[in-house]
Protein backbone atom coordinates (compact mmCIF):
# COMPACT_ATOMS: atom_id res chain seq x y z
CA UNK A 1 0.00 0.00 0.00
CA UNK A 2 2.80 2.30 0.56
CA UNK A 3 4.39 1.54 -2.70
CA UNK A 4 1.36 2.74 -4.16
CA UNK A 5 0.61 6.31 -2.77
CA UNK A 6 4.46 6.67 -2.92
CA UNK A 7 4.14 6.17 -6.49
CA UNK A 8 0.52 7.73 -6.95
CA UNK A 9 2.45 10.76 -5.30
CA UNK A 10 5.45 10.97 -7.56
CA UNK A 11 2.24 10.88 -10.72
CA UNK A 12 0.17 13.53 -9.25
CA UNK A 13 3.28 15.61 -8.80
CA UNK A 14 4.85 15.19 -12.37
CA UNK A 15 1.60 15.86 -13.94
CA UNK A 16 0.76 18.94 -11.95
CA UNK A 17 3.69 20.51 -12.86
CA UNK A 18 3.03 19.12 -16.54
CA UNK A 19 -0.81 20.64 -16.22
CA UNK A 20 0.08 23.76 -15.08
CA UNK A 21 2.72 24.10 -17.70
CA UNK A 22 0.38 23.33 -20.81
CA UNK A 23 -2.78 25.72 -19.34
CA UNK A 24 -0.09 28.52 -18.90
CA UNK A 25 0.39 27.90 -22.80
CA UNK A 26 -2.75 26.49 -24.11
CA UNK A 27 -5.54 27.26 -21.16
CA UNK A 28 -8.93 25.36 -23.06
CA UNK A 29 -11.40 22.79 -22.33
CA UNK A 30 -11.34 19.46 -23.22
CA UNK A 31 -12.81 17.37 -26.18
CA UNK A 32 -16.13 15.62 -25.89
CA UNK A 33 -16.17 15.86 -21.94
CA UNK A 34 -18.47 16.58 -19.58
CA UNK A 35 -17.78 19.82 -17.25
CA UNK A 36 -17.38 19.27 -13.46
CA UNK A 37 -18.94 22.20 -12.47
CA UNK A 38 -22.15 24.16 -12.86
CA UNK A 39 -22.34 23.57 -17.07
CA UNK A 40 -22.23 20.33 -16.13
CA UNK A 41 -25.73 20.23 -14.16
CA UNK A 42 -27.83 17.99 -16.69
CA UNK A 43 -25.48 16.93 -18.89
CA UNK A 44 -25.47 12.73 -19.55
CA UNK A 45 -23.64 11.52 -21.95
CA UNK A 46 -20.97 13.85 -22.93
CA UNK A 47 -21.81 15.64 -27.09
CA UNK A 48 -20.11 14.19 -29.95
CA UNK A 49 -17.96 16.41 -31.31
CA UNK A 50 -16.09 15.72 -34.80
CA UNK A 51 -13.90 19.32 -34.04
CA UNK A 52 -10.93 18.92 -32.03
CA UNK A 53 -8.76 21.41 -30.23
CA UNK A 54 -5.95 18.85 -29.92
CA UNK A 55 -2.25 20.17 -30.41
CA UNK A 56 -0.41 17.88 -27.96
CA UNK A 57 0.05 15.96 -24.43
CA UNK A 58 -2.66 17.59 -21.94
CA UNK A 59 -2.83 16.86 -18.56
CA UNK A 60 -6.18 18.42 -17.06
CA UNK A 61 -6.16 18.11 -13.13
CA UNK A 62 -9.41 18.39 -10.91
CA UNK A 63 -11.36 17.03 -7.75
CA UNK A 64 -14.16 17.88 -5.83
CA UNK A 65 -14.56 18.52 -1.83
CA UNK A 66 -17.47 17.97 -0.11
CA UNK A 67 -18.77 18.89 3.60
CA UNK A 68 -22.52 18.28 5.30
CA UNK A 69 -24.24 18.98 8.29
CA UNK A 70 -26.41 16.47 9.84
CA UNK A 71 -29.37 16.64 11.49
CA UNK A 72 -31.87 13.62 11.45
CA UNK A 73 -33.29 11.38 13.55
CA UNK A 74 -34.59 7.81 13.90
CA UNK A 75 -37.24 5.72 15.18
CA UNK A 76 -38.05 1.77 15.41
CA UNK A 77 -40.62 -0.13 17.22
CA UNK A 78 -37.85 -0.43 19.35
CA UNK A 79 -37.73 -4.05 19.62
CA UNK A 80 -33.95 -3.83 18.20
CA UNK A 81 -32.13 -1.06 19.46
CA UNK A 82 -31.14 1.96 17.42
CA UNK A 83 -28.19 3.75 17.54
CA UNK A 84 -28.69 7.03 18.54
CA UNK A 85 -27.61 9.81 16.38
CA UNK A 86 -27.06 13.59 16.96
CA UNK A 87 -26.54 16.64 15.18
CA UNK A 88 -22.95 17.79 13.60
CA UNK A 89 -20.43 17.60 10.91
CA UNK A 90 -19.77 14.59 8.75
CA UNK A 91 -16.59 13.19 7.47
CA UNK A 92 -15.64 15.70 4.36
CA UNK A 93 -15.03 13.68 1.36
CA UNK A 94 -12.36 14.71 -1.31
CA UNK A 95 -12.20 13.44 -4.77
CA UNK A 96 -8.59 13.82 -7.41
CA UNK A 97 -9.57 13.61 -11.29
CA UNK A 98 -7.30 13.05 -13.88
CA UNK A 99 -8.06 13.87 -17.48
CA UNK A 100 -5.60 13.12 -20.29
CA UNK A 101 -6.16 14.01 -24.13
CA UNK A 102 -3.36 11.70 -25.59
CA UNK A 103 -3.84 12.16 -29.27
CA UNK A 104 -5.99 13.48 -31.36
CA UNK A 105 -9.26 11.78 -30.55
CA UNK A 106 -8.09 9.99 -27.66
CA UNK A 107 -8.30 10.68 -23.67
CA UNK A 108 -8.37 9.06 -20.14
CA UNK A 109 -10.08 9.54 -17.02
CA UNK A 110 -9.00 8.32 -13.71
CA UNK A 111 -11.02 9.26 -10.43
CA UNK A 112 -9.51 8.67 -7.32
CA UNK A 113 -11.38 9.25 -3.97
CA UNK A 114 -8.95 10.90 -1.37
CA UNK A 115 -11.38 10.39 1.68
CA UNK A 116 -14.84 8.62 1.84
CA UNK A 117 -17.38 7.99 4.48
CA UNK A 118 -16.29 4.01 3.41
CA UNK A 119 -11.71 4.37 3.60
CA UNK A 120 -10.51 7.45 4.93
CA UNK A 121 -6.94 6.32 2.85
CA UNK A 122 -6.76 7.35 -1.08
CA UNK A 123 -8.14 4.87 -3.41
CA UNK A 124 -8.49 4.69 -6.88
CA UNK A 125 -12.48 4.74 -8.08
CA UNK A 126 -11.89 3.75 -11.64
CA UNK A 127 -10.59 4.81 -14.77
CA UNK A 128 -11.45 4.31 -18.66
CA UNK A 129 -9.98 5.18 -22.26
CA UNK A 130 -12.03 6.99 -24.62
CA UNK A 131 -11.56 6.97 -28.27
CA UNK A 132 -13.69 9.35 -30.94
CA UNK A 133 -11.37 9.04 -33.72
CA UNK A 134 -8.82 6.55 -35.33
CA UNK A 135 -6.00 8.78 -36.24
CA UNK A 136 -3.74 6.96 -34.35
CA UNK A 137 -3.77 4.00 -37.12
CA UNK A 138 -4.52 6.25 -39.95
CA UNK A 139 -5.43 10.08 -40.50
CA UNK A 140 -8.82 10.26 -41.28
CA UNK A 141 -9.31 6.17 -40.71
CA UNK A 142 -13.28 4.90 -40.77
CA UNK A 143 -13.73 8.98 -40.35
CA UNK A 144 -17.67 8.80 -41.61
CA UNK A 145 -17.92 5.52 -39.13
CA UNK A 146 -16.17 7.55 -35.71
CA UNK A 147 -18.16 11.03 -36.48
CA UNK A 148 -20.87 9.25 -34.84
CA UNK A 149 -19.30 6.89 -32.86
CA UNK A 150 -17.45 6.28 -29.31
CA UNK A 151 -15.51 3.65 -27.71
CA UNK A 152 -14.63 3.52 -23.69
CA UNK A 153 -12.65 0.90 -21.94
CA UNK A 154 -11.82 0.37 -18.39
CA UNK A 155 -12.36 -0.67 -14.79
CA UNK A 156 -14.98 2.49 -14.80
CA UNK A 157 -18.70 3.21 -14.08
CA UNK A 158 -20.88 1.45 -15.97
CA UNK A 159 -24.06 3.59 -18.25
CA UNK A 160 -26.87 1.44 -16.89
CA UNK A 161 -29.74 4.11 -16.21
CA UNK A 162 -29.70 7.67 -16.44
CA UNK A 163 -29.79 8.44 -12.40
CA UNK A 164 -25.80 7.55 -11.92
CA UNK A 165 -25.29 11.05 -14.21
CA UNK A 166 -27.60 13.03 -11.68
CA UNK A 167 -25.95 11.12 -8.15
CA UNK A 168 -23.47 11.81 -5.87
CA UNK A 169 -19.99 10.42 -6.31
CA UNK A 170 -18.27 10.69 -3.11
CA UNK A 171 -17.17 14.61 -3.56
CA UNK A 172 -18.61 15.11 -6.88
CA UNK A 173 -21.83 16.39 -5.62
CA UNK A 174 -22.33 19.28 -8.05
CA UNK A 175 -24.64 17.63 -10.64
CA UNK A 176 -27.12 16.08 -7.71
CA UNK A 177 -29.77 18.84 -6.90
CA UNK A 178 -30.46 16.93 -3.36
CA UNK A 179 -27.84 15.44 -0.72
CA UNK A 180 -28.63 12.09 -1.12
CA UNK A 181 -28.71 9.17 -3.86
CA UNK A 182 -31.54 7.17 -4.40
CA UNK A 183 -32.87 4.62 -2.14
CA UNK A 184 -31.77 1.94 -3.98
CA UNK A 185 -28.63 2.79 -5.89
CA UNK A 186 -27.87 1.69 -9.18
CA UNK A 187 -24.30 2.05 -9.79
CA UNK A 188 -21.14 0.05 -10.69
CA UNK A 189 -17.60 -0.59 -11.40
CA UNK A 190 -16.44 -2.83 -13.28
CA UNK A 191 -14.30 -4.21 -16.25
CA UNK A 192 -15.13 -3.86 -19.69
CA UNK A 193 -16.05 -1.80 -22.67
CA UNK A 194 -19.13 0.60 -24.10
CA UNK A 195 -19.49 1.42 -27.90
CA UNK A 196 -21.82 4.50 -28.17
CA UNK A 197 -23.26 5.47 -31.85
CA UNK A 198 -25.01 9.40 -32.19
CA UNK A 199 -26.97 9.62 -35.17
CA UNK A 200 -27.07 13.28 -35.08
CA UNK A 201 -30.37 14.16 -34.37
CA UNK A 202 -31.47 13.09 -30.84
CA UNK A 203 -31.45 9.24 -31.06
CA UNK A 204 -28.51 7.46 -29.79
CA UNK A 205 -27.60 4.33 -28.77
CA UNK A 206 -25.05 1.94 -26.70
CA UNK A 207 -24.10 -1.76 -26.30
CA UNK A 208 -21.50 -2.99 -23.54
CA UNK A 209 -19.81 -5.49 -21.79
CA UNK A 210 -18.31 -6.03 -18.56
CA UNK A 211 -16.80 -8.92 -16.15
CA UNK A 212 -19.25 -8.81 -13.69
CA UNK A 213 -17.10 -7.90 -11.00
CA UNK A 214 -16.55 -5.35 -8.75
CA UNK A 215 -13.48 -6.48 -7.16
CA UNK A 216 -11.34 -8.17 -9.79
CA UNK A 217 -9.61 -11.57 -9.48
CA UNK A 218 -8.20 -14.64 -11.25
CA UNK A 219 -9.51 -16.93 -8.37
CA UNK A 220 -11.96 -19.71 -9.25
CA UNK A 221 -15.01 -20.56 -8.19
CA UNK A 222 -17.25 -23.79 -9.50
CA UNK A 223 -14.99 -23.71 -12.29
CA UNK A 224 -14.64 -20.71 -13.61
CA UNK A 225 -13.09 -17.23 -12.71
CA UNK A 226 -16.55 -15.21 -13.14
CA UNK A 227 -19.25 -14.38 -15.83
CA UNK A 228 -20.16 -11.81 -17.60
CA UNK A 229 -22.55 -9.09 -17.96
CA UNK A 230 -24.19 -7.04 -20.61
CA UNK A 231 -25.23 -3.55 -20.97
CA UNK A 232 -27.38 -1.88 -23.95
CA UNK A 233 -28.82 1.89 -23.73
CA UNK A 234 -31.47 3.26 -26.40
CA UNK A 235 -32.24 6.97 -26.24
CA UNK A 236 -33.36 10.21 -27.59
CA UNK A 237 -32.41 13.78 -26.21
CA UNK A 238 -33.04 16.87 -28.06
CA UNK A 239 -33.76 20.64 -27.72
CA UNK A 240 -36.30 21.04 -29.75
CA UNK A 241 -36.40 24.70 -29.12
CA UNK A 242 -34.73 27.20 -27.38
CA UNK A 243 -36.64 26.52 -24.31
CA UNK A 244 -37.83 22.96 -24.28
CA UNK A 245 -35.58 19.66 -24.33
CA UNK A 246 -36.74 16.03 -24.26
CA UNK A 247 -34.91 13.00 -23.67
CA UNK A 248 -35.97 9.80 -22.78
CA UNK A 249 -33.90 6.12 -22.43
CA UNK A 250 -34.32 3.05 -21.70
CA UNK A 251 -31.04 0.51 -19.75
CA UNK A 252 -30.51 -2.54 -19.51
CA UNK A 253 -28.32 -4.61 -17.07
CA UNK A 254 -28.23 -8.35 -17.57
CA UNK A 255 -26.08 -11.51 -15.67
CA UNK A 256 -25.79 -15.22 -16.55
CA UNK A 257 -23.58 -16.49 -13.80
CA UNK A 258 -21.73 -14.31 -12.19
CA UNK A 259 -19.82 -14.77 -8.63
CA UNK A 260 -20.75 -12.12 -6.97
CA UNK A 261 -22.51 -8.81 -8.86
CA UNK A 262 -22.52 -5.56 -6.71
CA UNK A 263 -25.30 -3.08 -8.84
CA UNK A 264 -26.53 -2.09 -5.77
CA UNK A 265 -24.03 -2.20 -3.55
CA UNK A 266 -20.87 -1.11 -5.54
CA UNK A 267 -20.53 2.46 -4.29
CA UNK A 268 -18.11 1.95 -1.69
CA UNK A 269 -17.96 5.80 -0.57
CA UNK A 270 -20.80 5.43 1.25
CA UNK A 271 -23.80 7.12 1.99
CA UNK A 272 -25.03 10.71 2.60
CA UNK A 273 -27.13 9.45 5.64
CA UNK A 274 -24.25 8.42 8.41
CA UNK A 275 -25.40 5.94 10.94
CA UNK A 276 -28.81 5.83 9.97
CA UNK A 277 -31.25 3.08 10.87
CA UNK A 278 -27.94 1.11 12.55
CA UNK A 279 -28.26 -1.69 15.35
CA UNK A 280 -27.11 -0.06 18.92
CA UNK A 281 -24.69 -3.35 19.21
CA UNK A 282 -23.37 -2.64 15.74
CA UNK A 283 -19.14 -3.52 15.92
CA UNK A 284 -18.71 -1.86 12.53
CA UNK A 285 -20.50 1.51 10.76
CA UNK A 286 -23.05 0.40 8.13
CA UNK A 287 -21.74 3.02 5.50
CA UNK A 288 -24.32 2.31 2.85
CA UNK A 289 -26.68 3.24 5.79
CA UNK A 290 -30.55 4.65 4.32
CA UNK A 291 -30.35 2.76 0.94
CA UNK A 292 -31.41 -0.76 0.27
CA UNK A 293 -29.83 -3.70 -1.43
CA UNK A 294 -32.09 -6.85 -2.64
CA UNK A 295 -29.46 -8.90 -2.24
CA UNK A 296 -28.93 -9.84 -6.01
CA UNK A 297 -25.72 -11.26 -6.13
CA UNK A 298 -26.46 -13.75 -9.13
CA UNK A 299 -28.41 -13.98 -12.86
CA UNK A 300 -29.37 -10.29 -12.60
CA UNK A 301 -31.39 -8.33 -15.04
CA UNK A 302 -32.47 -5.15 -14.24
CA UNK A 303 -34.55 -2.72 -16.60
CA UNK A 304 -34.10 1.29 -16.53
CA UNK A 305 -36.54 4.27 -17.64
CA UNK A 306 -36.21 7.71 -17.33
CA UNK A 307 -37.71 10.36 -18.82
CA UNK A 308 -36.35 14.27 -18.23
CA UNK A 309 -38.39 17.06 -19.84
CA UNK A 310 -36.77 20.53 -19.19
CA UNK A 311 -39.41 24.02 -19.95
CA UNK A 312 -37.11 26.99 -19.40
CA UNK A 313 -35.93 26.52 -15.48
CA UNK A 314 -39.11 23.67 -15.01
CA UNK A 315 -37.17 20.51 -15.25
CA UNK A 316 -38.75 17.12 -14.65
CA UNK A 317 -36.41 13.81 -14.36
CA UNK A 318 -38.42 10.15 -13.55
CA UNK A 319 -37.03 6.77 -12.97
CA UNK A 320 -38.77 3.74 -13.38
CA UNK A 321 -36.72 0.42 -12.82
CA UNK A 322 -37.60 -3.12 -12.57
CA UNK A 323 -35.06 -5.48 -11.29
CA UNK A 324 -35.00 -9.46 -10.86
CA UNK A 325 -32.26 -12.13 -9.70
CA UNK A 326 -31.17 -14.21 -6.72
CA UNK A 327 -28.00 -14.57 -4.03
CA UNK A 328 -26.01 -17.08 -5.24
CA UNK A 329 -27.29 -19.68 -1.74
CA UNK A 330 -31.06 -18.97 -3.39
CA UNK A 331 -32.65 -21.54 -6.27
CA UNK A 332 -35.95 -19.20 -6.90
CA UNK A 333 -35.43 -15.36 -8.60
CA UNK A 334 -37.43 -12.38 -6.53
CA UNK A 335 -38.33 -9.14 -8.25
CA UNK A 336 -37.71 -5.69 -6.91
CA UNK A 337 -39.17 -2.26 -8.28
CA UNK A 338 -38.26 1.35 -7.74
CA UNK A 339 -40.28 4.46 -8.50
CA UNK A 340 -39.07 8.32 -8.48
CA UNK A 341 -40.03 11.36 -9.65
CA UNK A 342 -38.13 14.98 -9.09
CA UNK A 343 -39.40 18.15 -10.01
CA UNK A 344 -37.10 20.90 -10.22
CA UNK A 345 -36.98 25.08 -10.76
CA UNK A 346 -34.20 26.82 -11.50
CA UNK A 347 -34.10 30.45 -11.62
CA UNK A 348 -31.64 33.57 -11.46
CA UNK A 349 -29.48 35.34 -14.71
CA UNK A 350 -27.60 32.01 -14.68
CA UNK A 351 -30.23 29.22 -13.03
CA UNK A 352 -27.57 29.33 -10.28
CA UNK A 353 -30.45 29.13 -7.93
CA UNK A 354 -32.92 26.58 -7.23
CA UNK A 355 -35.84 24.73 -5.69
CA UNK A 356 -36.90 20.86 -6.06
CA UNK A 357 -38.78 18.26 -4.78
CA UNK A 358 -38.24 14.30 -4.90
CA UNK A 359 -40.51 11.64 -3.78
CA UNK A 360 -38.64 7.62 -3.98
CA UNK A 361 -40.27 4.43 -3.25
CA UNK A 362 -39.00 0.94 -3.16
CA UNK A 363 -40.90 -2.31 -3.35
CA UNK A 364 -39.07 -5.94 -2.91
CA UNK A 365 -39.62 -9.50 -2.24
CA UNK A 366 -36.64 -10.38 0.34
CA UNK A 367 -34.88 -13.38 0.63
CA UNK A 368 -36.75 -13.86 3.54
CA UNK A 369 -40.15 -14.09 1.75
CA UNK A 370 -40.94 -10.85 3.31
CA UNK A 371 -42.56 -8.34 0.81
CA UNK A 372 -41.48 -4.82 1.80
CA UNK A 373 -41.45 -1.72 0.99
CA UNK A 374 -39.40 2.17 1.56
CA UNK A 375 -40.65 5.23 0.62
CA UNK A 376 -38.57 8.94 1.04
CA UNK A 377 -39.76 12.29 0.37
CA UNK A 378 -37.27 15.14 -0.11
CA UNK A 379 -37.28 18.56 -0.41
CA UNK A 380 -34.04 20.45 -1.49
CA UNK A 381 -32.58 24.07 -2.30
CA UNK A 382 -29.44 24.99 -3.75
CA UNK A 383 -27.28 28.19 -4.91
CA UNK A 384 -24.49 27.96 -6.99
CA UNK A 385 -22.56 30.89 -5.49
CA UNK A 386 -19.60 30.46 -8.50
CA UNK A 387 -19.96 27.81 -11.17
CA UNK A 388 -17.86 25.85 -8.66
CA UNK A 389 -19.35 26.43 -5.14
CA UNK A 390 -22.72 25.16 -4.06
CA UNK A 391 -24.64 25.53 -1.49
CA UNK A 392 -27.42 23.03 -1.27
CA UNK A 393 -30.05 22.28 1.71
CA UNK A 394 -32.36 19.07 1.93
CA UNK A 395 -35.53 18.01 4.61
CA UNK A 396 -35.48 14.30 3.79
CA UNK A 397 -38.31 11.79 5.69
CA UNK A 398 -37.90 8.31 4.58
CA UNK A 399 -39.77 5.45 6.33
CA UNK A 400 -39.72 1.48 6.08
CA UNK A 401 -43.11 -0.77 6.00
CA UNK A 402 -43.54 -3.76 6.39
CA UNK A 403 -40.42 -5.66 8.04
CA UNK A 404 -40.94 -8.29 10.10
CA UNK A 405 -41.13 -8.59 13.68
CA UNK A 406 -38.23 -8.02 15.73
CA UNK A 407 -36.77 -6.91 12.10
CA UNK A 408 -34.21 -3.91 12.91
CA UNK A 409 -36.12 -1.80 10.32
CA UNK A 410 -39.59 -2.83 11.96
CA UNK A 411 -41.89 0.52 11.84
CA UNK A 412 -38.42 2.33 10.92
CA UNK A 413 -38.08 6.05 9.97
CA UNK A 414 -35.82 8.84 9.89
CA UNK A 415 -35.71 12.46 9.36
CA UNK A 416 -34.28 16.18 9.42
CA UNK A 417 -32.47 18.16 7.67
CA UNK A 418 -28.99 17.95 6.03
CA UNK A 419 -26.66 20.88 4.91
CA UNK A 420 -24.15 20.21 2.22
CA UNK A 421 -21.08 22.88 0.59
CA UNK A 422 -20.04 21.37 -2.37
CA UNK A 423 -16.54 22.67 -4.48
CA UNK A 424 -15.94 21.10 -7.49
CA UNK A 425 -13.35 21.70 -10.93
Amino acid sequence: MKSVLKLATFVIVFTMGYSISAQTVNPRDFDNYRQPDQRGVNVFEPQKDTLTTFENLYVRIGGAFALQYQALDNENSGVTPLGEVGSNFNLATANLDLDVALYDGVSMHLRTYLSSRHHNEPYVKGGYFQIDKLDFIQEGFLGDLMSHTTIKIGHMENNYGDTHFRRTDNAEAIYNPFVGNLIMDSFTTEVGAEVYYNTGNGFFGMLGFTNGKLNQSVEESNGTTGGAAFLAKLGYDKQLSDDLRVRLTGSLYNTGYAQNVYLYSADRAGSRYYDIMQDATATSDNFRSGRFDPGFKNQITAIMINPFVKYGGLEFFGTVELSSGKALSETDRRNTEQYAGEAIYRFGEKENVFVGARYNTVSSELASGDDVSINRFQLGAGWFMTKNVLMKAEYVNQQYNDFAAGDLLEDGQFDGVMLEAVISF
